[in-house]
């Protein structure tokens, strides 16, 4: 197989997940196109890695790297989606918004009364 039948593959996997991030307002679809984001780069690592012909296969090593982070990204994600929809029965992150500052004064550098506590 030719590396750039790989890397190309890689990117359009990578577009894919680059276009359900910014395209998708489910948490859920937001979490599977980031591990499209993640897979792809694994194929990018393993296709170097046999192209280069490591002896040391830093490329699998970094892309079992990736899978184990992708893995608690989706076990952390996941959970968080659940409490999420437990509490506010909605996973559309346009309405989830309860964390965003809306404080209207801004922030002083030197507040006598901040000082002070």
């Amino acid at each position: 197989m030719h590396l750039s039948l790989a890397v190309l593959l890689s990117a359009l996997l990578f577009g894919v997940g680059v276009y359900g991030v910014l395209a998708r307002r489910n948490a859920v679809a937001l979490l599977m196109a980031v591990e499209l984001m993640l897979n792809a780069a694994n194929l990018d690592l393993v296709a170097f890695d046999a192209w280069f012909k490591d002896t040391l296969h830093g490329g699998q090593v970094f892309a079992l790297f990736v899978v184990v982070v992708a893995a608690a990204e989706v076990g952390v994600g996941l959970a968080i989606v659940l409490t999420v929809f437990r509490l506010r029965e909605t996973v559309s992150v346009d309405t989830l918004t309860q964390l965003a500052d809306r404080d209207p004064r801004p922030q002083r550098e030197h507040d006598a009364a901040d000082v002070a506590q």
